[in-house]
């Protein structure tokens, strides 16, 4: 039974990589992911994680566009970019300050923001 709702705590996890992954390959992947999801939730006899999946597949079917994907790329990306912008101005106040540990903390903030950015226009 322990291992049962392990599982079922698990694949929400393995579904969201799934999900951002699909987003790289288009509507059809996406829809292509969430129907994998389907057929492994079957198999586990999840009903509630079928029906919420079925739901999430008729809205992917119905209002996803490739138009969208992209305007929702470019979205996260111009979010990541601000972030980064933010985080480089914590660093220079931080800097005049002369506190090393703030400047420090500031510049594991600034590069973590970096990362996420360069991730977000790698997908």
């Amino acid at each position: 039974m322990k291992l049962r709702h392990s599982l079922l705590l698990a694949l929400p996890l393995c579904a969201l990589p799934a999900l951002s992954l699909a987003a790289e390959g288009g509507c059809a992947a996406k829809a292509q992911s969430i129907q994998q999801q389907i057929d492994y939730a079957t198999q586990h006899g999840n009903h509630n994680r079928i029906a919420g999946l079925k739901k999430a597949l008729s809205e992917v079917q119905t209002n996803c566009t490739e138009a969208g994907l992209q305007a929702d790329r470019q979205k996260k990306i111009e979010e990541k970019q601000s972030k980064v912008a933010e985080r480089q101005q914590e660093l220079k106040k931080a800097q005049q300050t002369g506190n090393l540990d703030k400047v420090a903390k500031k510049q594991k903030k600034l590069t973590e923001a970096q990362a996420e950015l360069e991730q977000a226009q790698a997908e």
